[in-house]
């Protein structure tokens, strides 16, 4: 007869065997929370551990509690988690520079602009008196203004108030003055808009450039703080990288410096613009990166907008039937861009709004791309798209890279723009996700507003914040959830060649998540933009809480 163990004995050799599976160290555990991953499977888990600012494991609170020992242990309490918010497109640099000008943004009239003016800027100065984010099609009478009432108020002051897309603005006639601006100018690419003879003091495009490029520069320590304050603005709304479209040399340089120094936290995938010093510097030297910072694509621009009707149209414009729009660049220089970001394996992105600039530039990419590729060149914006366009985008692998607030924002008046033939084709964003199966979407703020969750509400519900239209906007092309998610984290990263680093919680991964008081992917979607952000977290630091 065999000899039987004690019940004693077996629990003190399971005691002991335990005890050989010593529990890792780490740096962070949260647990008990809801935590989507956005991982292949698009999985939800409990809890996750960080080391060395890396997403070590994911899984369940049970498993990694008794596996990893850490210095921090975060008990979520039934909080929500996802990857760090990624913008896949917006002008942070530029939205720096805002927050010191006057915030026009709302504005019912011209009038209300000159009330705000008056009040922050005292007569008697002779410094630049700034402002941005104003909208005509805001207005009751949706017509441009006229500088008329900035010369009564401030006869000796110039004045730049820049339009909420960034591509037309108002001066007064010093400023004009100062830049040589009279009914008799002409610039390519930009319109300078005269009635009976007379500058109004509308600049659409490239003609606005004249006046921005007289605007004195703030020092250093001014950018610096500027940048500062920006990125704590990015970061209490979740964001923890952001696409800035469109940068020159000083700027890209002033972004690494403070990153380098640990000044500057927010990551950053820089644009550049097609200057000399650009090309020189990077495209022909090759890709810049660091752990913060990611430098391989030209941001050209093949049009204007919509709402200052510069976006350049195949026909015209349904409510200016003598306008087409503005083509800001020729189509040599387009392609002279290209061209030369293929032979140095250079990323592409084209600001395209109209269908003409749409086709331009698709048709150019597919000359240089020629067929499948990986070389992810995008179509910034791709907002109105001919249909016969469409299936360019998945036979060259071109990305539409997309803002899905511009839809809730231009529906009021877009069709009268363009009528209702081809407003079917634009804001098209579920027929350009087909293309490809994938797609980023950012927020271009300051054009719009810089929180990530007006986006993705905006994305699938197709209404304003106040549910408007209460069935949704041409919901054939609203997208759902999970895909709003994906395009504001993994498929924000994968437009930038960043999926392997960032975007999701896995393994091997950096440590950027957001902390929700509230789940976005079932909480009932009119309460979706109200949802506050709780913590941001990068490289496994935490770098914002809510108060």
């Amino acid at each position: 007869m065999k000899p039987r163990l004690s019940i004693s004995l077996v629990i003190l050799v399971f005691i002991v065997l335990s005890g050989c599976q010593e529990r890792r160290d780490s740096d962070v555990i949260l647990y008990n929370g809801i935590i989507y991953t956005v991982d292949k499977n698009f999985s939800v888990c409990e809890a996750v551990v960080i080391k060395d600012g890396i997403f070590v494991e994911s899984g369940s609170t049970k498993e990694l509690r008794s596996r990893y020992r850490a210095d921090k242990k975060i008990d979520l309490n039934g909080q929500v988690v996802y990857p760090g918010f990624y913008d896949a497109h917006c002008h942070f640099t530029a939205y720096s520079e805002s927050l010191r000008k006057a915030n026009l943004v709302g504005t019912s009239s011209f009038e209300d602009i000159c009330e705000i003016l008056k009040e922050h800027h005292p007569e008697g100065s002779d410094e630049w008196i700034l402002g941005h984010g104003w909208d005509q099609n805001d207005w009751n009478i949706k017509e441009y203004p006229d500088r008329s009432l900035l010369d009564e108020l401030f006869p000796d002051q110039p004045v730049f108030l820049e339009r909420i897309d960034g591509h037309g603005a108002i001066a007064n006639a010093r400023a004009l003055e100062l830049a040589g601006i009279s009914a008799d100018s002409f610039i390519e690419g930009g319109e300078i808009i005269v009635k009976d003879g007379r500058v109004t003091g509308i600049l659409v495009d490239n003609a606005a450039d004249l006046v921005a490029d007289l605007i004195p520069v703030p020092g250093e320590q001014e950018k610096k703080e500027n940048l500062q304050r920006a990125e704590q603005n990015c970061f209490a709304v979740g964001l923890s990288t952001i696409v800035d479209a469109g940068l020159e040399k000083t700027e890209v340089d002033l972004i690494d410096m403070l990153q380098q120094t640990g000044e500057l936290k927010i990551r950053v995938y820089a644009m550049l613009n097609p200057t000399q010093e650009n090309i020189d510097n990077y495209v022909l030297k090759g890709f810049y990166k660091t752990d913060r910072l990611n430098i391989r694509s030209l941001k050209l621009y093949a049009d204007g907008a919509l709402g200052s009707r510069g976006a350049l149209l195949i026909e015209p414009y349904s409510d200016a039937w003598e306008k087409q729009g503005l083509q800001v660049n020729t189509t040599e220089f387009l392609n002279q861009m290209c061209k030369l970001s293929s032979e140095n394996n250079f990323q592409v992105a084209t600001h395209c709004i109209g269908d003409s600039a749409n086709r331009l530039m698709l048709s150019i990419y597919k000359d240089k791309l020629g067929g499948k590729n990986d070389r992810r060149w995008r179509i910034e914006h791709a907002q109105i798209v001919h249909p016969d366009d469409f299936i360019l985008f998945g036979d060259y692998s071109i990305i539409p890279s997309i803002q899905t607030t511009h839809a809730t924002s231009d529906m009021y008046w877009a069709a009268e723009r363009i009528g209702n033939r081809r407003i079917k084709s634009a804001y098209a964003y579920k027929q350009l996700l087909v293309q490809n199966g994938w797609l980023p979407n950012g927020s271009d703020f300051p054009v719009e507003n810089i929180n990530p969750l007006f986006g993705f509400y905006a994305g699938f519900s197709r209404m304003d914040q106040a549910g408007f239209p209460e069935q949704g906007w041409q919901m054939e092309n609203a997208l759902n959830r999970e895909e709003c998610l994906k395009a504001m984290t993994i498929w924000a990263a994968r437009s930038c060649f960043e999926e392997n680093e960032r975007g999701s919680i896995e393994g091997g991964k950096m440590a950027d998540f957001v902390i929700l008081d509230q789940d976005i992917m079932t909480a009932e979607s009119i309460d979706i933009p109200k949802i506050k952000v709780l913590e941001t977290w990068i490289a496994g630091e935490q770098v914002y809480r809510s108060k």
